[in-house]
């Protein structure tokens, strides 16, 4: 079906009006979060390998009206201005075989929490109106952190720059020994370095034969060509033995004036390629997230309270991730598609 909200899910299984499914999705007896722990199970089970990244990437939900919880007028990558929108903080997994959606967390802007009123009518929990307003680093955290016990095998954490500026989000990563490739901004400073330069300047200033021409792509998807370049950075006071800190820039071939900029923390015996590859998860990231829409309908809901909305994009990202766990059986890869019931056992039924 083009659309997956209840209307015409209820319509494409027999039923004459939405009553069941909107029942299943507000009313009915079920935990979100037990379903997600199931999801990251099950891809953790049949998708991932030391080389596997845990990626942080967000994703704008349109709306019109107000009372959908969380919504505010905020930047939106999808219409590529300010809009009135829901913000989503998603954890994926990249890995050989695919990428899939394994946890998210819903942006709660200032605006909503200093209104408790309108968070009570939405379904915010009292515990989450407790913590205040959260950084989309912290939530980010929150799911690397629930990942890592679950143990998720993973080698890398990647994200853009929204977290590359936050130096609190970097440090949560090394204190963890989680080796990172991280997207900042041109006017990142590096502060063991005189004069705190910018990535920018330092990029540069860096002689023609630092860049190097590789080719990356994750997954199923197309190999493109950039020229990389890579320095070792002074290790800051506290560098856990064994790591270093490197920067990483990227240059389109076609247009050279175009460069990204990463900061990366990982063991010191790592190849040049296992960090570009990393550095090049996130394209592989969106594709995944523009699939878990329109396959999955991952933002077709109508739904506007709290509950509804972790019940709704969850069920979505389970279905996304069993397409492509199958997708990758075909691959060669062993799926449990049927052993394990930790799926069902996390909605109990009324």
């Amino acid at each position: 079906m083009e659309r997956k909200n209840g209307w015409q899910l209820a319509e494409a299984a027999g039923d004459a009006t939405p009553v069941q499914v909107q029942h299943f999705l507000n009313r009915a007896v079920w935990s979100a979060d037990a379903l997600r722990d199931a999801l990251r199970a099950y891809v953790a089970a049949n998708l991932a390998s030391p080389s596997g990244a845990l990626v942080i990437d967000e994703v704008d939900f349109v709306k019109r009206g107000p009372a959908s919880v969380g919504v505010h007028r905020q930047y939106s990558r999808e219409a590529g201005r300010v809009e009135n929108c829901q913000v989503g903080v998603f954890l994926a997994y990249a890995g050989e075989h695919g990428e899939v959606l394994i946890d998210r967390e819903l942006y709660v802007p200032a605006s909503w929490i200093e209104d408790p009123e309108r968070c009570a009518a939405a379904g915010v929990p009292v515990e989450r109106m407790d913590i205040g307003a959260l950084e989309k680093p912290r939530l980010a955290e929150a799911m690397i952190a629930r990942a890592v016990a679950a143990g998720v095998e993973a080698g890398w954490v990647a994200a853009d720059a929204t977290y590359g500026r936050d130096s609190d989000f970097l440090a949560f990563l090394a204190a963890r020994r989680l080796s990172y490739v991280v997207e900042v901004p041109l006017t990142q400073t590096v502060p063991e370095l005189e004069e705190g330069g910018c990535v920018d300047a330092l990029v540069g200033g860096a002689p023609a034969s630092a860049w190097h021409r590789l080719a990356a792509g994750t997954g199923g998807r197309e190999r493109r060509e950039y020229d990389w370049a890579w320095a070792t950075l002074p290790a800051p006071v506290g560098l856990p033995a064994g790591f270093v800190r490197t920067l990483l820039a990227r240059r389109s071939v076609e247009r050279p004036a175009e460069v990204v900029y990463f900061l990366c923390f990982h063991s010191d015996a790592l190849a040049r390629k296992d960090i570009v590859r990393t550095a090049d998860t996130r394209p592989a990231i969106a594709a995944c997230v523009r699939a878990a829409k329109v396959k999955c309908g991952l933002d077709h809901y109508q739904v506007r309270k709290w509950e509804g909305w972790y019940r709704h994009v969850t069920l979505a990202m389970l279905a996304h991730a069993f397409v492509v766990v199958t997708a990758a059986s075909g691959a060669g890869v062993d799926a449990d598609l049927s052993g394990d019931s930790s799926v069902v056992r996390a909605v109990r039924w009324r």
